[in-house]
């Protein structure tokens, strides 16, 4: 965001040097028009226009080199001598405070260039490295050197010094390139935020948004609309309340060097915990690198006055989402994962679940992965009846284009086949399309589900041979449960006795009967669950959704009952939630509210 208007200022700015009389509410009106164009267009900019953003810096770079050579031939080579340290040693001991004061100024003209770069995340590192070395840096060197050679033979000119630099000949076409550069740059940084809060969303750092995909080949091409909106009101505010790019310029020093800082704390964590290198060494790089950090940040928050305090204030509200956010997702996972319903008291209750088993399949919605849910138990506890299918559904988004239909859908079976409950796993990749209707997501849920349960009986069939073959005898233990409605139920056999796909009534079977041939008895069951699962999908299906609010206890200290009750509960009424992406008709959604005080 700081880097998005300090280009556009600083590009617009060259208005003034051609056109001497424009005045800086001209410049300002300039930036926002270009701004509001740049944001607008940002869904529509995709790996298409990419094809323009190689030629356009490679000319834009090319170009900063020719002025370089042009102030240096022009205005002699005495610039060469800012190579010698000793000059700095000098300027630090006539003037050591205006020299440390001067530090964030001089960082400001090594950064930016690195905003090349923010978008190339599908380029191998050797490439952006040899391009950074043999391109980027030679021309920025080059550049900075032609400056000082013009602010040698003219010293008077202290502002806007390199459009003045510029041979007058060529000083529009430069002046349009440099407003394009900083278009590009702009648009990079903006992707790059994208998919900060993309990895963000994904570590459950940061509050669910819609994400757009632009393109199916590249994975870092993304949108998010709520993120760009904000990203352009908040530059408009900076241009509108600085209006000028020194100020501006301070923000981006404190910002840089922040970001600076906290590089090498993390690769001082990956060098001790991943590359587990020596002590010494951790030691050695982080006082040499952190020093001299720390002196240049230092430097830059001396002017926190002048404009700093604003990104401060933002990067302090932003920290504040994500805290609250997190810490808020942390005790809400812990309370469903403490309140879920072991499958001990699932058995107990046996495969009529305590109550009515109505035709009909029951698609439950909750974010854990393993265990029943609370809002199962909540169910049970507050209806008569449950559907006679119970499916419990966990959408889950993978790193990939596209899921294959045939992969769509992960099941499995929870407790015995008597009580028809599965785990379901619902896989999208990010270009998928998930607004499908809820009629196709039920007829590809049961085909799944069905192919599920012939290759479970496969798999069962062949494991039963293999006992016979052995010189082992199978032991087949009668296991049978009491339901509390008093009736009895085998769990050796997968389906309730009381189902009939036909007309014709289906003998039940006692426990104690002879076994018979167990590649007959898996056939005959799997064509009855087969019934069984046909009937409950001409019944139709129910969604179940778990809508859970989370409070503090009355017993919790205050800022946590601020952070729980108010901040965390206006984030998450305001996010998206993983079920929205499917189309669910209000007849056939049932939302279940619990409460949960952590």
């Amino acid at each position: 965001m700081e880097l998005s208007h300090q280009q556009f200022l600083s590009a617009v700015s060259g208005l003034k040097v051609g056109i001497p009389h424009a005045s800086q509410d001209i410049v300002v009106m300039i930036s926002i028009a270009l701004l509001v164009v740049l944001y607008s267009l940002q869904r529509y900019a995709t790996s298409k226009i990419g094809f323009i953003v190689g030629p356009c810096l490679l000319i834009w770079f090319c170009c900063l080199g020719g002025i370089g050579i042009y102030n240096l031939s022009r205005y002699g080579p005495a610039a060469f001598k800012a190579f010698n340290p000793l000059y700095i040693i000098h300027f630090f001991g006539r003037n050591p405070f205006k020299a440390w004061l001067s530090l964030g100024g001089c960082l400001l003209c090594a950064t930016g260039s690195e905003a090349i770069f923010s978008n190339l995340c599908y380029f191998p590192v050797r490439y952006v490295q040899s391009m950074f070395v043999l391109l980027v840096l030679p021309c920025l060197v080059l550049v900075y050197l032609g400056q000082a050679a013009f602010l040698i033979a003219n010293q008077k000119s202290s502002k806007r010094i390199f459009f003045s630099s510029i041979p007058s000949e060529a000083f529009w076409p430069v002046f349009l390139l440099a407003n394009l550069a900083a278009l590009i740059a702009s648009r990079t940084m903006t992707i790059a935020v994208f998919q900060c809060l993309k990895q963000s969303i994904a570590l459950g750092c940061f509050p669910r948004l819609k994400i757009v995909h632009t393109s199916r080949k590249f994975m870092a091409k993304i949108y998010i609309p709520v993120v760009n909106w904000f990203l352009l009101a908040s530059c408009l505010g900076f241009i509108v309340l600085f209006r000028s790019t020194n100020d501006v310029g301070n923000a981006y020093a404190i910002a840089e060097l922040g970001v600076m800082i906290m590089a090498t704390v993390y690769v001082a964590i990956i060098m001790l915990l991943i590359w587990e290198t020596t002590i010494v060494k951790v030691i050695s790089f982080v006082t040499t690198f952190l020093f001299l950090e720390l002196i240049f940040f230092s430097s830059a928050l001396s002017s926190v006055g002048d404009g700093g305090w604003a990104l401060l204030i933002f990067a302090s509200g932003l920290l504040m989402i994500m805290f609250i956010w997190n810490y808020g997702s942390k005790l809400k996972y812990d309370s469903e994962v403490k309140q879920k319903l072991s499958k001990d008291l699932v058995r107990k209750l046996g495969p009529n679940l305590g109550t009515m088993r109505a035709p009909g399949l029951g698609l439950v919605y909750s974010e854990i992965v393993k265990g029943v849910p609370a809002i199962f138990g909540h169910f049970l506890t507050a209806l008569p009846a449950i559907h006679s299918i119970i499916v419990f559904v966990c959408i889950r988004n993978v790193p990939v284009p596209v899921v294959p239909q045939s992969e769509r859908f992960l099941f499995q079976r929870v407790c015995s086949r008597g009580y028809h409950m599965f785990r379901c796993i619902s896989r999208y990749g990010y270009k998928d399309k998930k607004q499908e209707h809820h009629n196709t997501f039920e007829r590809l849920l049961i085909e799944g589900l069905e192919k599920y349960i012939q290759r479970e009986a496969v798999e069962l069939s062949l494991q039963s041979e293999d006992d016979i073959d052995s010189d082992e005898e199978p032991s087949t233990p009668a296991r049978i449960i009491t339901a509390p409605n008093g009736s009895l139920y085998s769990l050796d056999v997968p389906l309730l006795m009381d189902f009939a796909p036909s007309v014709e009534p289906i003998p039940e079977t006692p426990c104690c009967s002879t076994p018979q041939d167990p590649a007959l008895d898996y056939t005959q069951n799997l064509e009855l669950e087969l019934a069984f699962i046909k009937q409950a999908k001409q019944t139709g299906a129910v969604y179940l959704i778990d809508n859970p609010i989370v409070k503090a206890r009355k017993d919790s200290w205050f800022f946590k009952k601020l952070t729980i009750n108010y901040f965390y509960a206006f984030l998450r009424n305001n996010c998206r939630r993983a079920v929205v992406s499917m189309s669910i008709p209000h007849s056939n959604l049932l939302q279940v509210r619990l409460t949960s005080y952590v």
